[in-house]
């Protein structure tokens, strides 16, 4: 009998049904992957048999011979307590945020029945999971963990009271290419050891990859094929599987054209961020090191790097709306000032696209207010009307329709959103995006579609890109050259392919190897 067992699942939701004629088994030590992208129903199938969405499912579910769909609420309770640990996509949202990590190891050891741990059971349960100085971990807030940390202290947390199944939704889309394959490898460690049944669900094809034993296919609701994942992966049967699958950056893919860059356009030169320790510590952490990069016209930049290694706070440091400690930001030759006292054409230069494009957009706006927005800062000598003509270009812009004009972006899926993002950052017709993560979030299908889109974008209106990423893979599919950080430092600079082909930087290597 298998561990986990769903036949024919469906899941309503306000009398809608969304997910449809889903059938998937789990063994122990196994690991069964859902993949698809956005909206495809992945998520709702692995959460909703067990009461943590909105949704009521239907069909047969069972759980170490537990029925789920005629459970009531107790039971349901408590096949989640005893048997049943889940990791979820953010972990910094999913952590109790005013709790210490050991607080919530201690709540999560002791649901199950347990008695209450010691520190030196917390501080093993920790070191299990490849937690850096596990002691001083116990007594820190979630907020102050790196996103990798953060997912450590979640698996962790999901394993302490000794499940039989493990529910992993996305656990690894919003980590870097080298911690992506340490978390994959730790939980592929746990399941060895442990016997652990694992669903996992992710858009991702390299979590997946050599991971996953079989593997289901969705899309609006259903299942397309599902099989053994090596064979799927292989030999797809499905037209939508084949274009998932060649959707994912790779690095031997063909490489891109290119348009030729013009002269230099941006330049860093040992520009350094500092910021004050926190709490009782003094001193200064030093997120950025003497940085030194160019960006020509018309070019685009890869900023690489590992969580952590100072690209994002880099990049803010340039857009203008960050800090910088020293050193000197120059465009087309003459130093840029701070951004409060850079005048609007030049604010206008230099335009950012954030990581999470949902969480950038105002929730009680409509869309042709956001896109709007930055106008009536950098035109104020335009009219209501006006401003309202051009966010209707900039949305036509990125491919979306007047229909969105009036829409709010809870109605929006990531990929409209991110392109609402960019349609609001190019309105004011910038030189100059910086790009912060802009495809990390979104499934294949739509990242390769917001990579294509700004490509366009790019021919079309000459624009230059810093095009911050920890996946060496998409950049390459958009960017000329590359610059990798690594622990506040610029460590590695090039041609793309030539850095790709040959990584003289540990960092590099590592995340060359990685992707």
């Amino acid at each position: 009998m298998s561990l986990y067992e769903i036949r024919n699942l469906a899941v309503d939701i306000e009398g809608h049904r969304l997910v449809e004629e889903v059938s998937l088994t789990v063994e122990p030590g196994q690991c069964t992957a859902i993949i698809g992208a956005s909206g495809s129903g992945k998520s709702l199938t692995c959460l909703t048999p067990f009461g943590l969405t909105p949704g009521i499912a239907t069909g047969s579910i069972r759980l170490d011979d537990i029925d789920l769909v005629h459970a009531d609420a107790g039971q349901l309770r408590d096949a989640r307590r005893r048997l049943t640990g889940f990791i979820f996509q953010q972990p910094l949202t999913a952590l109790t945020p005013h709790l210490t990590v050991g607080a919530q190891l201690q709540e999560a050891t002791m649901q199950a029945g347990a008695t209450r741990p010691s520190r030196h059971d917390l501080v093993r349960q920790l070191e299990r999971v490849g937690l850096s100085r596990p002691a001083e971990r116990l007594d820190q807030f979630p907020h102050r963990l790196s996103g990798g940390e953060r997912q450590r202290v979640m698996i962790a947390a999901a394993i302490a009271h000794s499940p039989k199944l493990l529910i992993a939704d996305e656990p690894t889309s919003a980590l870097d290419a080298s911690l992506r394959a340490e978390i994959m490898d730790l939980l592929d460690q746990l399941r060895a050891e442990q016997g652990l049944g694992m669903l996992l669900v992710s858009h991702d094809l390299a979590s997946v990859e050599g991971h996953a034993d079989q593997l289901v296919v969705m899309d609006r609701g259903g299942v397309l094929e599902s099989g053994s994942a090596a064979v799927v992966i292989a030999r797809p049967a499905e037209d939508y599987t084949r274009r998932l699958i060649a959707a994912t950056p790779r690095l031997d893919e063909p490489s891109p054209e290119l348009g030729e860059p013009g002269d230099v356009l941006l330049e860093t030169e040992d520009v350094a961020v500092e910021f004050q320790r926190s709490g009782w510590r003094r001193g200064k952490i030093a997120a950025v090191v003497d940085a030194a990069i160019m960006i020509r016209q018309g070019e685009s930049l890869a900023l690489v790097g590992g969580s952590g290694s100072g690209k994002s706070t880099l990049g803010r440091a340039i857009a203008g709306i960050g800090p910088v400690t020293k050193g000197e930001i120059r465009w087309q030759g003459r130093a840029l000032p701070e951004r409060r006292k850079r005048g609007l054409e030049m604010r206008r230069m230099i335009q950012p696209v954030f990581q999470d494009p949902v969480a950038s957009l105002d929730p009680q706006w409509k869309v042709i207010d956001i896109v709007a927005e930055p106008l009536r800062n950098l035109r104020p000598d335009l009219t209501k009307a006006e401003r309202n003509d051009m966010a209707r270009r900039a949305l036509s812009d990125v491919d979306l329709t007047d229909d969105f004009l009036t829409r709010v972006p809870a109605s929006l899926s990531g990929g409209q959103a991110q392109r609402v993002a960019i349609a609001r950052a190019i309105i004011a017709s910038p030189q100059f995006l910086v790009l912060d993560e802009a495809t990390s979030a979104l499934d294949p299908l739509v990242g390769a579609e917001i990579l294509a889109l700004l490509a366009r974008l790019q021919r079309e209106n000459g624009l230059s890109l810093l095009f911050i990423t920890h996946d060496i893979a998409a950049a390459r599919r958009l960017c000329h050259r590359i610059a990798v950080m690594d622990d506040g430092h610029i460590v590695e600079t090039g041609d793309m392919q030539a850095v790709i082909d040959n990584p003289r930087h540990s960092a590099t290597q590592r995340l060359v190897a990685a992707t």
